[in-house]
């Protein structure tokens, strides 16, 4: 079985038990549905949100990324019947840019595994994205730089080049010193010919996490095998704490599919562990990652698990830069917990955001935690979105100098439009 069968099962799985649940409108932002509850909330802080606009509407699959210079790049995917255009822009001073094209073509994107842009400290502007494979149902990541902030690209290189036909993705990006950069991403290539059942850790036919640098000349360098076993489609983060701190869905003995971290320091990659020990044990992936941000070596993770049937989003803190996790609290729990989840960090606290179904459709909640706590100090809804099931996609969120901004896909008349919100805590 290919590792793109693999995640279709596991996507029409995942959609399956995020389709459990057809609760009732949502109540008022500070109460929490009898399908999804939330953390009480506390009345000394509450969440502002005011309209983001943004430079796109009929477009999906966005990302976000806090540049160098405080400026804030969103990337998107627009649909011209098979063909997919990548495009970007940048958010600056209160004011857009133009949005610039970066590639085009087929199966560039989905809406769990999203094309990703970052900027190195040289300015250099880098994108991944998927490319179908010379044969099968292969996807590859590939890498391309641009030097003119946006205006040419480089020829895309692939970022893995086992030429296998399986399936290879859900890529996480970090600055490398000045001009290069670093890349996390799930790689199937010893899945191939292999079925994806009762496989245990390190057997012969899991996917891996694996890992390298490029730089300025989109050479690569120190690419190696992070983990041997992981989940097949779950999505993968990184934060940048003098070094790479790695966080994902790993696969272990019994199909438990906990998350993991893996931290890199002078001395190497440190050996993956647990980042609390929910012991979730499915048989296919549920195509839901987890989210790290920290605030100096304060880190927090985020992730959606489902040890005992019922859909939760918990959260665990670390002082130490993830070496060492404080126990996980459950933020959301209920049948309509999607999760999809995505954090980011500032100077007084975290912010986080997920997906709950609801209705007829879903609803986007935030958090916001104090610096440190995985305790949040107020809980409120962003929007009603229109969609079921995984057409919303994956909301971004980023914490910048002027509040913290998201965005997520609405589906309305079944097409897909994007839509922001910028947060702030009083």
């Amino acid at each position: 079985m290919t590792t793109e069968i693999r995640c279709t099962v596991a996507l029409l799985l995942a959609a399956g038990i995020a389709a459990c649940a057809r609760q009732p409108a949502a109540p008022a932002a500070t109460a929490a549905s009898p399908a999804a509850k939330t953390a009480p909330e506390t009345a000394a802080r509450t969440i502002t949100v005011a309209p983001w606009s943004l430079p796109v509407d009929a477009a999906q699959q966005p990302d976000l990324a806090v540049a160098p210079d405080g400026s804030v790049l969103l990337s998107w995917i627009e649909q011209d019947g098979d063909a997919q255009h990548l495009r970007f822009a940048r958010w600056r001073d209160g004011h857009w840019t133009g949005p610039q094209s970066i590639a085009n073509g087929e199966g560039i994107g989905n809406t769990a595994d999203m094309p990703h842009v970052r900027e190195t400290p040289d300015g250099a502007l880098w994108a991944t994205w998927l490319r179908r494979g010379s044969g099968g149902s292969a996807r590859d990541v590939v890498l391309a730089r641009s030097s003119d902030d946006g205006r040419t690209w480089s020829t895309p290189v692939a970022v893995n080049t086992d030429g296998t036909a399986t399936e290879h993705g859900f890529a996480a990006l970090w600055p490398e010193g000045r001009d290069s950069i670093g890349i996390a991403w799930l790689d199937g290539r010893a899945t191939e010919g292999h079925t994806m059942q009762g496989m245990d850790h390190g057997e012969r036919g899991a996917t891996m996490l694996r890992g390298a640098t490029f730089d300025a000349n989109l050479a690569r360098h120190n690419e190696r095998v992070l983990d041997v076993s992981t989940c097949d489609c779950c999505q993968t983060d990184v934060v940048d704490l003098d070094g790479p701190t790695v966080v994902y869905r790993a696969r272990r003995a019994g199909n438990v599919r906990d998350i993991a971290l893996l931290r890199r320091s002078a001395t190497g990659w440190s050996t993956p562990h647990a980042v609390h020990d929910d012991h979730w044990s499915i048989d296919a992936c549920p195509v839901n990652g987890p989210a790290i941000t920290a605030s100096g070596r304060s880190t927090t993770v985020a992730w959606y698990t489902m040890p005992a049937s019922t859909p939760l989003v918990r959260v665990a803190t670390s002082a130490d830069g993830g070496a060492n996790f404080a126990p996980a609290h459950e933020l959301a729990t209920g049948t309509g917990v999607l999760g999809r989840l995505d954090a980011a960090a500032d100077a007084r606290g975290v912010w986080l955001s997920w997906l709950e179904e609801q209705g007829d459709g879903q609803r986007l909640r935030v958090a916001r935690l104090p610096t440190g706590s995985a305790t949040p100090s107020s809980i409120r809804d962003v929007a009603n979105v229109g969609g079921r099931g995984r057409g919303t996609g994956w909301p971004r969120m980023v914490a910048a100098a002027d509040g913290a901004h998201v965005v997520w896909t609405d589906v309305i008349g079944g097409r897909p439009h994007l839509r922001g919100a910028t947060l702030a805590e009083k």
